[in-house]
């Protein structure tokens, strides 16, 4: 998967769609919640093996990134107060999964193949690290993505966190041109305060005719489907998978500079998904 620097495009959160976020209601419907993981377990425990599946490797992921990704308790794992926690540390000299040696490890929890989604709202409650280099998301990939390829199979991206700008959360749409290029459709929510001082909601609603993205219940960007068919393909009408993951570096927020603290920590509230009801 391949996700570049974004070309930047305020969007307004005007119409329906928004309206639907900040209500509970999508399509004239109310909405009701369907699944959720609270990260309930014990501490040093691994998150729910039937929704989550730990992606390892530190090939660069397309973007550059400078970890080796793994399945170990040491950079995902329940608090036991429930609590996800994904940790990147720095660890000189890692051997990463395929051969590839790394200086930093950190986890990429995806659903795929285990859980998927097709419209509604989904959200995460979480405090996002902020260090220089570093670089927390939660989004959203096509279920086809293994055979169509990205961008071909969208990206949703709820929020991204680049931590040399710690205030800001990106919500970003992916997808393919005519000619099968990338297109980014980014909008950024400056909430005024460090991300990674207190617990933030970061959402998503989208629906057949649209998206809006919103932070602690604020909807600051909305596209509707002909304003993103101008762009490229809408490849947003099928199942999509979820992912939580904590990048060190790459071509978006650079490497760590000396002053980045380790470890660097995304804690996890919970994840939940709401449908028409």
């Amino acid at each position: 998967m391949r996700r570049r620097p974004r070309t930047w495009s305020r969007l307004a959160a005007t119409g329906a769609v928004a309206a639907c976020l900040l209500t509970g209601c999508s399509s004239g419907h109310t909405q009701s919640l369907v699944w959720s993981d609270e990260f309930s377990g014990a501490a040093g425990a691994a998150p729910d093996p039937s929704t989550w599946k730990a992606v390892t490797g530190g090939g660069g992921f397309g973007n550059n990134e400078l970890e080796c990704y793994t399945d170990s308790r040491d950079n995902s794992a329940l608090d036991g107060n429930g609590y996800l926690v994904i940790t990147a540390r720095k660890d000189p000299g890692h051997a990463c999964a395929g051969g590839r040696t790394n200086d930093f490890t950190s986890a990429r929890l995806t659903t795929q193949n285990l859980r998927t989604f097709t419209y509604g709202t989904v959200e995460v409650r979480a405090k996002m690290p902020t260090g220089t280099g570093i670089w927390p998301a939660f989004w959203m990939l096509g279920l086809n993505h293994d055979t169509a390829g990205w961008p071909a199979s969208g990206e949703i991206d709820v929020s991204e966190v680049i931590g040399s700008h710690g205030t800001i959360s990106h919500g970003t749409l992916h997808g393919a041109k005519a000619d099968g290029k990338p297109y980014s459709l980014t909008a950024q929510y400056d909430a005024g305060v460090d991300l990674s001082a207190d617990f933030h909601t970061y959402a998503v609603t989208w629906t057949p005719d649209g998206f809006t993205f919103a932070v602690d219940g604020k909807a600051f960007s909305s596209l509707s489907k002909s304003a993103v068919e101008a762009a490229g393909s809408w490849p947003f009408d099928q199942p999509f998978y979820l992912l939580l993951n904590v990048a060190v570096g790459g071509d978006w927020p650079g490497p760590p500079s000396a002053s980045t603290v380790w470890p660097q920590q995304m804690v996890v509230d919970w994840v939940r998904v709401y449908q028409d009801g």
